[in-house]
């Protein structure tokens, strides 16, 4: 599902994915939306740490817009693959819309 591709971005479904700590960017920031997923919570699972919350936001991207005016729609999911899903149907409806 993710792939490499030449400009050095992991992409998922078209989109880049940018991840900086624990907070990864979905969607491209020359675009009106992007998904922005704070992992929030982690659980050990095998000797690895897995997303067992993940805060989900659509921002719009004006940079004149306030903070507060940037956030469109948040939610909180269980798990990495759950956000994602979402973050993929909000994208694609925002940037239609």
């Amino acid at each position: 599902m993710a792939e490499k591709v030449k400009n050095d971005f992991l992409t998922y479904k078209g989109k880049p994915l940018v991840r900086n700590g624990d907070t990864i960017y979905y969607g491209s920031m020359s675009d009106d939306y992007v998904i922005m997923m704070r992992i929030t919570s982690k659980k050990e699972f095998e000797g690895l740490d897995l997303a067992s919350k993940v805060t989900v936001q659509l921002l719009k991207t004006d940079p004149d817009a306030s903070a507060k005016e940037r956030i469109v729609k948040t939610s909180e999911k269980k798990g990495l693959f759950a956000a994602m899903d979402i973050a993929e149907i909000w994208l694609e409806r925002a940037l239609r819309g």
